[in-house]
């Protein structure tokens, strides 16, 4: 072990004791989280979609040796144990599907984002000829730009799209990618709209234990599996690597980071002053990366979300987050609206959408650390920082 200079030190045990670990910690970004009451959020504008949660659970939060490493800014890496069933006792997965969202203007003059939440697909299709899986839900993020109107359209109208696709239901990964391109043409059409505004658009779809992610922008979906974050989309921002490759092929330039000098973001629908005629590759692109994953028991929970969440918080740190609130009250509303707070508390400058989709209708269990002595050296300076942690707490 390194001391902060990168010097080789001392060592130094620490045991810490068994307990409780709400989430997992980033070994590379590890934060510190103030266990703060959820129940005051003032001037957050809440849209709740989600079901009350069938019970409340409670945790004692307490000063860890884990805890004060994190404030002082020290690794510390332990080994989480959780119970994996045999063979014998494991069953059938199928999520049970419930979420809440919590949507914010931020610093913004005017909120542009829209977003949607359907947890019972068959309950929303009920009486007509389509059907769905059970479980079945829908959920969407859209970050408008240039005004209002791209947003609200694909909102309302790409469940739609897929749904009424010749692939659907057969491939639905199909479907989807046909939908979003219908549904940028279709918006291209909507002479009483300002097609000249764009949004960036983010899907997750369940059908049984399967979730289907399709991204086009900067919007991101995180799953929460036993306290790790797995990121379910990537961000299509310019100078991303292979955005750039595909943007400069197609004739397009990046001009501080941004697209043709305009647009921070690299995949979008509506925008069409920046686009080609219909059918032809242009560099801003409609088209959606999908990401697949079939659920266990070990994945608690799907974060959506905005980039003005993004911007100030990493998907780890998001993760822990929902995994504490959960712990304590087991509510997905509740969830969202403390990453919309925690967002604003880091200076955000955008909009902000937030959606979180639980898939058991009981909170995460607790995670246990066994009681090994794990063996790290600091140096002076780090002591010291540590102590003014320990008198700051005191």
């Amino acid at each position: 072990m390194y001391d902060w200079e990168g010097n080789m030190t001392a060592g130094m045990d620490f045991s810490p004791p068994s307990g409780i670990i709400e989430g997992s910690y980033n070994k590379d970004n590890v934060s510190v989280m103030e266990n703060q009451g959820s129940e005051n959020l003032d001037n957050v504008k809440q849209v709740t979609h989600g079901k009350p949660p069938r019970h409340v659970s409670a945790v004692r939060n307490c000063i860890s040796s884990a805890r004060l490493l994190a404030e002082a800014n020290l690794e510390l890496d332990v080994s989480m144990v959780v119970h994996k069933p045999s063979s014998d006792e494991k069953t059938e997965f199928l999520p049970v599907l419930r979420s809440g969202s919590c949507a914010e203007i931020g610093p913004k003059q005017s909120m542009e984002d829209e977003h949607i939440c359907i947890d019972d697909l068959a309950e929303h299709y009920l009486g007509t000829a389509v059907e769905f899986p059970s479980p079945g839900a829908f959920y969407g993020v859209f970050d408008g730009h240039g005004g209002i109107d791209a947003a609200t359209f694909i909102r309302n109208n790409i469940l739609k799209y897929i749904v009424d696709d010749s692939h659907f239901p057969i491939c639905v990964e199909n479907a989807i990618k046909s939908a979003f391109l219908k549904a940028d043409y279709a918006f291209a059409d909507a002479s009483s709209l300002d097609i000249s505004s764009g949004t960036t658009a983010l899907t997750a779809l369940i059908f049984g234990k399967t979730l289907i992610v399709a991204n086009a922008g900067d919007c991101r979906a995180v799953l929460g599996r036993r306290g790790r974050a797995i990121e379910m989309s990537k961000d299509h921002k310019p100078n991303c690597t292979s955005e750039k490759l595909r943007i400069e092929k197609l004739g397009g330039v990046i001009y501080d980071g941004y697209l043709n000098g305009q647009l921070s973001v690299a995949r979008a629908l509506g925008d069409w002053h920046m686009k080609s005629p219909k059918g032809s590759a242009c560099p801003l692109s409609a088209e959606p990366e999908l990401q697949e994953a079939d659920l266990t028991e070990d994945d608690e929970f799907l974060i959506m979300g905005c980039d003005g969440l993004w911007d100030v918080m990493s998907s780890q740190y998001a993760v822990t987050i929902v995994r504490k609130e959960l712990m304590i009250h087991n509510d997905p509303e509740r969830c969202s609206r403390e990453l919309v707070r925690e967002a604003l508390k880091r200076n955000t400058c955008d909009n902000l959408t937030v959606i979180v989709i639980c898939f058991s209708a009981d909170a995460p269990p607790r995670i246990e650390i066994p009681q090994t002595r794990v063996r790290r050296s600091i140096s002076a300076e780090g002591l010291n920082l540590l102590k003014g942690v320990l008198d700051g707490n005191s």
